[in-house]
């Protein structure tokens, strides 16, 4: 008689991390079980669900919810391990004696906007299959008027801040990262709106920005930006001293060693560690992470990797990567912010905060797909750097009617500290990076 290999699944997800709107967590799993794209990209929220149906295992998630898993080789048959981290995997393998056979590129990332396909047919068990479910369509709407595509794209963000305030984040206070960026200034103005529209107090809400050694450029614009608004009290400055810079406790909190990612997770930790030792029953946070990967605004001359014509023609090139039928599509990683998202979410649950990132959401995403941004920058580098502010400033205008001031691009850990004292803290290459992460299972 043949062996007969019995199949394992252990989820370790935290399914109450789930944002579902418009079913039961059941029915949404339900709907990937069926492996029907259309059906699963109704599922309106955040998600990272796994289901299960005899040796078929299919995992499906947003950007928002990072999904992790490994299999394990038994004689009686794999053992599928997932849950959101690395090392709650190892953890569990250890507790199994599999720890043997753990490393940590042996783990893979389900990447987001796909159903990931999982056989366990014994040894060796075939490659996942990936099914995408959210195919935004490009370039859908017609005509260059950065206030008629702003309305449609920040209408769609603040339906999406709405829900969460009304359906998740439904008391105690909300504070946001805040730089006064084009990002996080859209996002407070449109949470205050919303709170005001839903009957709700803004005083419930806060801008926390961060400011290392009494320095950096993000804390004199928030000043600025809440000043030109007369919203100055719901500013409040977390300021640290230098010491409490530590990439290399971020590596092991992130589990990743890209240098601009950890260099903006150490300043997200250090600033959410922060506001937790003022605040000790503090949950919500809202960011504005995703903003600059939706209207395509990284400076393209630094990656040499990248031309404007790459960005235009990719889809969702800033939020998945290159894709997974891609050459260059990392084994234990997926791609862009489907990987980069844990600078994001990781420090947020090391410190007890439930974050929030609405621009992640597939339903604002869409929206950013389908502007024109070849018809409205006409190839042009300048252009595009310029058409973020003026979209999503009249858009917010149109929103709330506030007149959200504009400040030129800069990244969070640019903007929170000097530049001397930025470079004596973090390492210039990044294979030292790359040396930390891989000395956590050395």
């Amino acid at each position: 008689m043949k062996n007969q290999y019995v199949s394992r699944v252990v989820d370790l997800t935290n399914q109450d991390k789930n944002i579902i709107y418009n079913m039961t967590a059941e029915e949404a799993r339900e709907r990937i079980k069926s492996g029907d794209i259309h059906a699963v990209r109704e599922i309106d929220g955040q998600f990272a669900l796994v289901s299960v149906e005899g040796k078929t295992v299919r995992m499906a998630r947003s950007i928002g919810r990072p999904l992790r898993y490994f299999i394990a080789k038994q004689s009686a048959g794999p053992t599928l391990v997932i849950a959101e981290r690395i090392d709650t995997i190892y953890e569990f393998l250890k507790k199994e004696g599999l720890d043997n056979q753990f490393h940590p590129s042996y783990t893979r990332m389900a990447p987001a906007h796909y159903i990931t396909k999982i056989e366990l047919l014994g040894c060796p068990d075939p490659n996942p299959v990936y099914d995408r479910y959210f195919r935004p369509q490009r370039n859908k709407y017609t005509g260059n008027d950065p206030a008629e595509i702003g309305k449609i794209y920040i209408g769609a963000l603040y339906r999406e801040i709405r829900k969460w305030l009304q359906f998740r984040a439904k008391s105690g206070p909300v504070g946001v990262s805040f730089s006064a960026g084009i990002d996080s200034g859209s996002i407070f103005l449109l949470t205050y709106h919303a709170l005001r529209e839903l009957g709700e107090s803004p005083s419930r809400l806060k801008a926390f920005t961060l400011s290392v050694n009494g320095e950096g450029k993000d804390l004199e614009q928030a000043r600025e930006f809440m000043d030109t608004l007369n919203l100055r009290l719901f500013l409040e400055a977390i300021e640290i001293e230098p010491s409490a810079l530590d990439w290399k406790s971020t590596i092991r909190i992130v589990e990743d060693y890209k240098p601009l990612d950890i260099q903006a997770a150490t300043m997200n930790q250090a600033l959410l560690a922060g506001i937790r030792t003022r605040y000790a029953d503090w949950k919500y946070v809202i960011d504005g992470d995703g903003g600059d990967e939706n209207l395509k605004d990284y400076p393209i001359e630094e990656n040499p990797e990248l031309t404007i014509r790459s960005v235009f023609n990719n889809l969702m090139l800033y939020q998945e990567g290159w894709g997974v039928e891609s050459i260059k599509h990392s084994l234990t990683y997926s791609g862009g912010l489907s990987r980069a998202y844990t600078r994001t979410c990781a420090p947020a649950e090391k410190f007890g905060f439930e974050g929030f990132s609405p621009y992640t959401l597939p339903n604002v995403i869409e929206i950013a797909e389908g502007i024109p941004f070849i018809e409205m920058t006409g190839w042009s580098h300048e252009k595009l750097y310029k058409l973020k502010g003026e979209i999503v400033s009249q858009g917010v205008k149109a929103i709330t009617g506030m007149d959200m001031p504009v400040f030129s691009k800069r990244r969070f850990q640019h903007g929170v500290a000097a530049k001397d004292t930025f470079e004596a803290h973090f390492p210039e290459h990044e294979r030292e990076y790359r040396r930390e992460f891989q000395a956590l299972y050395a």
